[in-house]
């Protein structure tokens, strides 16, 4: 019986909106039991704001994908169903998603200032963190597919910046992420990251290389410093409280 009424919600495309709407609903649910259900909420939205990101720069890139899927305390994917035709369509992808996530943090840290609100402020740290998170420049982090339109090399660079973040803050999250990337590291020590996709995928003018390299770098620094910004007023709100 459920089968049926699986697809037949596949059949009116509802299939994808329950899937992203259900698992949304399972993510707020797990994160209320330990955070509270309104930072649960505002949480979930944002992770929603940054996936749909890469959703609609791919949807306009012509790709197939599909909807945002949500698990609890690990975040949220689309499934890109097919190549990107080229390594710029990949970091256009892969940079749309912290664009639209850090815009959708900055709205939430200006209430938060507004309204002198302590949850909006700590929703605006969570935000702005994952958002720099992500940036790490090492596949399956958005900034390995940034990164890879500047040089496959560059992942080389995420490799110490991993290493160090499990050294602060020991996850096994962030062990799976290790296994993840090894073997497109292992391939760019060899020297074989760029065989390994089709012929052509990795020629790129140099100019469009700085330019998005001007762009990660950009969105980095402003990540870090809006952080570290809002990490000192959750500490005055604290104190003052």
């Amino acid at each position: 019986m459920l089968k049926l009424l699986f697809a037949l919600l596949n059949a009116a495309k509802l299939g994808p909106l329950l899937k992203t709407g259900g698992t949304m609903l399972l993510s707020v649910g797990a994160y209320a039991l330990l955070l509270g259900w309104r930072y649960a909420v505002g949480f979930v939205l944002l992770i929603f704001c940054h996936e749909m990101g890469h959703f609609l720069a791919a949807r306009h890139r012509g790709l197939a994908v599909g909807a945002p899927t949500f698990i609890p305390f690990v975040g949220a994917w689309i499934e890109l169903k097919q190549l990107p035709h080229d390594v710029e369509t990949e970091a256009y992808v892969g940079i749309a998603g912290p664009v639209v996530g850090t815009l959708a943090t900055l709205v939430c840290f200006v209430f938060a200032v507004l309204g002198d609100s302590t949850l909006l402020l700590a929703l605006a740290y969570a935000g702005f963190m994952l958002n720099l998170f992500n940036l790490i420049p090492l596949s399956p982090f958005d900034g390995g597919r940034i990164t890879a339109i500047i040089s496959p090399r560059v992942w080389l660079l995420g490799v110490p910046l991993l290493g160090a973040l499990f050294f602060v803050s020991p996850s096994p999250m962030l062990i799976l992420i290790a296994l993840l990337a090894a073997p497109q590291v292992w391939a760019v020590l060899r020297g074989r990251a760029e065989a390994a996709m089709p012929a052509g995928y990795y020629e790129t003018p140099t100019a469009l290389r700085l330019r998005y390299a001007v762009w990660y770098l950009g969105l980095a620094a402003f990540l870090a410093l809006m952080s570290h910004e809002v990490h000192l007023r959750l500490g005055q709100e604290l104190a003052r409280g």
